[in-house]
C-alpha cells in the first residue's frame, strides 16, 4: 500500500465472510509512517504527560534513597511577591512521584528563602543538601533550575562531583540528568556557567546604572545622622533642631580641642546624648538617642558628606575565604565620584580637610593597639606586649617625669577613648619591667640552653622519623599516579565515558603527588637541623645576652627586641597587688606577684622598720644622738636624705611616739626642782653638782635639760659641803671612787 499524502483519504478495507464458508485466519500487517508538523515542545510535553522524561535513568537503588527538593528565592521581596515561582518549585514534588518516589521519601529544603545563590556561605539549606548527598542518602536532587541551587560555578561543580560519586540524579524543569553520564554532565556544566554569567550580567547592568547616577551626584544613598532627603530627593540638613545642634556641637568641640576623645569626654561630662537612626527592621528610620562613642566621632570627622560633598566609592567590598563580606578603604584619588559644594555642610570642605590632617597627626598608631608595633627608644621594656587582665585588650604606654627620671606606666585606654569613661587599668611599670627583666635573664642561663639543645636533639630525631613517613607518602602518591597513568593509556580512546573517568583519576593522583611533595619540602625546610656553628653560638648566648643587657651603651630598643624573642605577651591584673602572667615563646608560663608601688606622698614615708628603731632609741638617746646613730647604720629618710635632729623630732610627732621626757618621768626620774627639794639644796647647787660630776643627770633633749635618779644613800650631804672648796670635794670624791675600784678588784 502506498503512503497517502495529507490530502489523500485513507483507503477503506472490507471483508466478506460469506464467500468463504470455512473459517480462515487472516493476519494483516500495516506499516504507517506519519509526518507531524508543529511544535516539538508540544510533542515533548505530551510525551512527558504520558510517561516521565528520562525514567529509564532511575534505578531501584536510587528509588530506595530519598528525594530532596531544594526551594530558594534570592530575596525576601521575591518570596513575598513572586509567589508563582515558589509554587512552581514546590510543584516538582509531582515529578518525583511520577518517577517512582513515594510521598514520604520527598524532603523539601526551603530554609534558604531570601538568600542569594552567589555563595554557599550562609545557606544552611544548601549545605544540608550537600551533606545528605555526600552521605549517600539522596537518590535525586530536584530544583526548578540550576540558578536555584547555585549561581557560583565552584559550588555547582562541587555538587556535581558529589552527585557523580554517589550516583545521585539531578532534575530540573527541562529534564532528568545523571552526573555520571558525560553528556548529561556537559549540559549541567553549561547550565551552571550560563547561570553564573546571567548573574554577572544582571549585576553589571545594575552597577552601570549606579555609577552613571553617582558621577552626576544623583544616586540616592544612605545619609549620615544630621541629613535627610527632601521630597525631591535632595540632601538637606535634618529639620530636627536637636539633631542639628548635636552634630554642630561635635564639630565645634573638635575645633576647640583638636581631639576626638576630648569631644567624647565633653559629651559624657555634660551628660549629653547623641542621635542615631535605626537602619533596618520594623522601626527603620526612627530616631534614637544614646551616649556618644569615639568611633562615631571619627566617622563624622572622616565623612566628607558633612562638608557638603557628594562622595561615592570610598569603600571597596570583598569576601573572605569563609564567605564573609568585608569593607576596605579606598584612596581618595580612586574614589568614583567627589563633588564639592553638593549640599549644605556643617564645616567647610577646607575645614574638613584640616580635620583629617589633624586626626592623622594625633594618631600615633593604627587600630586599637591590636598589634605590638615596632620597639621604640622609650624605657618601657614591655611596650606592645602587655594585655589588660580585665578586658583583654592590649595596653598602651605612657610616661611621666619623676625626679628627672622618665618612668613608664601601662594603661588600658579603650573604654576611656570610646566612651569617655575612666581608664580601665593603670599600672606603674618600673618595678614590673625590672622583675620581668630578671625573669628573662634568668631564662637565658647556660644550663637552660643546654637543656634546650637536648630537647632540640630529641625533636630532630622525631623530625627525621616524620620526614621518612612523608617521603614514603610521596612515593606512594607517585605510585598511584603511575598506575592511574597506565590505566588511562591502556583504555580505548573511543570509549570516552571510561577514558574521562580514568583521566580524572590520573589528574587527581597528580594533584596528590604535588601536594605531598609540597608538604614534604615545606616540613623539611622548617625542621632543618641546627648546624654545628649555630650550636656553638647558642652555648655562649647566655653570657653574651647578660653582657649586652648590662652594657650602659645598649639602646633600650635592643633590650626590647631581646625581650620579644622570649616573651609572647604579659597579662596584667591589678588588685591589692600586681599580678603578671607571662607567656614565654617556648610555651612556658610564669606568674609574678608584685606589691603595689606607693603613690604620691606615701613614697616619701619613712620605712616602718626605721620608725620602730627610732622608737627604741628614744629610750636612751636624744634626737641628735638618734640621727647620728641612724646615719652611721646607713638608714635614710623617705626622700633618701640623711637624718637630722629636726627630722627625728618630726617623725616622733607624726607617728605619735612617746616623748623621751615622758619615758624618763615614767621611770621615776626627778627634775632639778624635785631633786633639790629631796636633799634640801637649791636648784643652782644641783646644777653645779651636775656640771662638776658630783651627780649624774640624764638629758631628755638637746638643750641641756636633764632629769635625775632619786637621791640614794651616797648622794652629797648638804652640811658636809659647806665651807669646803669645790676642788677639794671633787678630789675627795675621785679618791673614794678609786679606793672602791681597788677593793672591787681585790
Amino acid at each position: 500500500m502506498s503512503q497517502p499524502n495529507s490530502s489523500t483519504p485513507w483507503p477503506r478495507w472490507s471483508w466478506d465472510a460469506s464467500s468463504h464458508p470455512d473459517p480462515v485466519t487472516v493476519t494483516v500487517t500495516v506499516t504507517v509512517t506519519v509526518t507531524v508538523t508543529g511544535s516539538v515542545a508540544l510533542v515533548r510535553e505530551s510525551v512527558m504527560q504520558d510517561q516521565p522524561s528520562g525514567a529509564g535513568k532511575v534505578t531501584a537503588d536510587q528509588l530506595r534513597r530519598g528525594a530532596y527538593l531544594y526551594v530558594r528565592q534570592s530575596s525576601l521581596k521575591q518570596v513575598v511577591n513572586n509567589t508563582e515561582s515558589t509554587q512552581r518549585q514546590y510543584a516538582l514534588r509531582g515529578r518525583a512521584i511520577a518517577l517512582g518516589w513515594g510521598e514520604g521519601q520527598i524532603t523539601v529544603i526551603d530554609t534558604d528563602q531570601g538568600q542569594s545563590g552567589a555563595s554557599a556561605a550562609g545557606r544552611d539549606g544548601f549545605q544540608l543538601l550537600v551533606s545528605e548527598v555526600s552521605l549517600g542518602r539522596a537518590g535525586i536532587v530536584l530544583g526548578l533550575e540550576v540558578s536555584r541551587l547555585a549561581r557560583n560555578n565552584t559550588d555547582w561543580h562541587r555538587l556535581l562531583e558529589i552527585c557523580a560519586m554517589t550516583g545521585t540524579l539531578i532534575l530540573d524543569e527541562d529534564g532528568l540528568y545523571d552526573p555520571r553520564s558525560f553528556n548529561d554532565r556537559l549540559v549541567l556544566g553549561l547550565k551552571g556557567t550560563m547561570s553564573e554569567a546571567e548573574l554577572h550580567l544582571l549585576k553589571a547592568r545594575l552597577r552601570g546604572g549606579q555609577l552613571s547616577k553617582a558621577r552626576r551626584g544623583e544616586l540616592k544613598q544612605c545619609l549620615p545622622i544630621g541629613y535627610v532627603h527632601d521630597p525631591l530627593d535632595r540632601i538637606v540638613k535634618d529639620p530636627d533642631a536637636a539633631v542639628r545642634g548635636a552634630v554642630e556641637r561635635v564639630f565645634t568641640l573638635f575645633a576647640a580641642s583638636g581631639s576626638a576623645r576630648q569631644v567624647v569626654i565633653a559629651f559624657a561630662a555634660d551628660q549629653l546624648s547623641f542621635p542615631a537612626r535605626i537602619r533596618t527592621g520594623a522601626h527603620k528610620g526612627e530616631l534614637v538617642w544614646g551616649p556618644l562613642k569615639h568611633w562615631r566621632v571619627l566617622n563624622m570627622l572622616h565623612n566628607p558628606c558633612y562638608a557638603g560633598a557628594f562622595v561615592y566609592g570610598r569603600k571597596r567590598s570583598g569576601r573572605t575565604p569563609e564567605g564573609k563580606t568585608t569593607l576596605s578603604d579606598v584612596p581618595r584619588e580612586q574614589w568614583t565620584a567627589l563633588i564639592e559644594d553638593h549640599h549644605e555642610g556643617y564645616p567647610s570642605f577646607e575645614q574638613w580637610e584640616d580635620n583629617g590632617r589633624l586626626l592623622l597627626s594625633n594618631a600615633t598608631g593604627r587600630g586599637e593597639g591590636s598589634k605590638a608595633g615596632p620597639p621604640r627608644e622609650g624605657p618601657a621594656l614591655l611596650q606592645g606586649l602587655v594585655i589588660c587582665g580585665k578586658c583583654g585588650r592590649r595596653m598602651t604606654v605612657g610616661y611621666r617625669l619623676h625626679r628627672g627620671e622618665l618612668l613608664p606606666d601601662y594603661r588600658c585606654m579603650t573604654h576611656a577613648i570610646q566612651d569617655g569613661a575612666r581608664i580601665c587599668e593603670r599600672l606603674p611599670g618600673k618595678a614590673l619591667d625590672a622583675a620581668v627583666a630578671r625573669l628573662v635573664l634568668g631564662a637565658l642561663t647556660p644550663l637552660a640552653i643546654d637543656a634546650a639543645l637536648k630537647v632540640t636533639d630529641q625533636l630532630t630525631a622525631r623530625a627525621a622519623e616524620a620526614d621518612q613517613l612523608r617521603a614514603s607518602h610521596v612515593k606512594r602518591a607517585q605510585h598511584h599516579a603511575d598506575l592511574a597513568r597506565r590505566r588511562y593509556l591502556a583504555v580505548d580512546p573511543d570509549n570516552r565515558l571510561v577514558a574521562d573517568a580514568l583521566e580524572a583519576d590520573w589528574n587527581r593522583a597528580l594533584r596528590e603527588v604535588t601536594e605531598a611533595k609540597d608538604t614534604y619540602e615545606r616540613a623539611k625546610s622548617e625542621a632543618a637541623p641546627l648546624e654545628a656553628a649555630v650550636r656553638d653560638r647558642l652555648g655562649t648566648l647566655a653570657a653574651d645576652v647578660h653582657r649586652l643587657w648590662a652594657d650602659a651603651d645598649t639602646p633600650m630598643r635592643e633590650r626590647k627586641r631581646i625581650a620579644r624573642l622570649l616573651i609572647t605577651d604579659v597579662t596584667l591584673t591589678r588588685t591589692d597587688q600586681i599580678t603578671a602572667q607571662i607567656r614565654l615563646s617556648a610555651g612556658q608560663h610564669h606568674t609574678l606577684n608584685l606589691p603595689m608601688p606607693l603613690a604620691g606622698g606615701k613614697v616619701w614615708k619613712t620605712p616602718a622598720a626605721t620608725v620602730d628603731l627610732i622608737d627604741q632609741l628614744l629610750e636612751d638617746h636624744t634626737h641628735r644622738e638618734i640621727a647620728a646613730i641612724l646615719n652611721a647604720r646607713g638608714h635614710a629618710s623617705g626622700k633618701g636624705q640623711p637624718f637630722t635632729a629636726l627630722l627625728v623630732r618630726n617623725i616622733r610627732d607624726v607617728y605619735h611616739l612617746t616623748h623621751r621626757y615622758d619615758r624618763l618621768r615614767a621611770r621615776g626620774l626627778l627634775s632639778f626642782t624635785e631633786y633639790a627639794d629631796a636633799i634640801g639644796v637649791s636648784e643652782t647647787t644641783v646644777k653645779i653638782w651636775r656640771r662638776t660630776g658630783l651627780i649624774h643627770g640624764i638629758a631628755y633633749n638637746d638643750k641641756n635639760c636633764y632629769l635625775f635618779h632619786p637621791p640614794g644613800p651616797d648622794h652629797p650631804a648638804p652640811e658636809v659641803a659647806q665651807g669646803i672648796r669645790l676642788s677639794d670635794r671633787i678630789a675627795a670624791q675621785q679618791a673614794a671612787l678609786s679606793a672602791e675600784s681597788r677593793r672591787s678588784a681585790v
